[in-house]
């Protein structure tokens, strides 16, 4: 599973080839990539709230119950798989465009593949902090969009020129499918599940 994500970064032409061959030998390849990856920046996410957490007033640390950060990292995941799953459902009602028909655990695999930068950004969650966090997702969502407009073409086998369109139109309803699922998770989160915030006094 390394091989192909080390690939993706330094070599991302190459790296799409080798998914598809491995894709197309083993359809559910996939699927240890993005279950274990998935999972970076959920555990992630519940270290940083609960033992590190974060400031809003000078002096003072807010942290998550270990109940509450695990409903929200629990949902994250899930948001995450349905996330992927959703945009592969999508690459494969398009594909009816596409040179070859890809299957749909191809196109979701694909999709899984694209948000890797994603998946390594979690590691930001560490250390909660909203500039920190602006930061990594505006790197994760340039280099993911780079390796859609790369990728696309390659692992659908088209032509550049029909790749870079399909690409747009993939873009836009990735970006659509994001701000719905995680808009969602938190409304569920916020005012369903109700999360229970500790407060520390840093003394100096």
């Amino acid at each position: 599973m390394s091989a192909p994500i080390v690939k993706l970064f330094t070599q991302p032409n190459f790296a799409w080839t080798d998914i598809r061959k491995e894709e197309e030998a083993h359809p559910r390849h996939y699927l240890a990539h993005l279950i274990l990856l998935a999972l970076i920046p959920a555990v992630c996410l519940f270290i940083g709230t609960t033992y590190v957490g974060w400031s809003l007033a000078e002096n003072e640390t807010v942290r998550l119950s270990h109940r509450s950060a695990l409903h929200l990292c629990a949902l994250l995941y899930l948001c995450t798989l349905a996330g992927v799953a959703v945009m592969g459902v999508f690459i494969r009602w398009m594909s009816r465009t596409f040179d070859s028909r890809p299957t749909l655990n191809q196109c979701i695999g694909f999709a899984a593949y694209t948000v890797t930068p994603f998946f390594l950004a979690g590691i930001a969650g560490l250390y909660p902090s909203r500039w920190l966090a602006i930061l990594v997702l505006a790197a994760a969502s340039a280099y993911s969009t780079f390796l859609l407009f790369v990728g696309l073409p390659t692992f659908m086998h088209e032509r550049k020129e029909q790749g870079v369109l399909n690409a747009v139109c993939v873009w836009g309803v990735g970006l659509l499918v994001l701000v719905t699922i995680l808009v969602s998770m938190i409304l569920l989160w916020f005012n369903v599940l109700t999360p229970e915030y500790l407060r520390a006094t840093v003394t100096q």
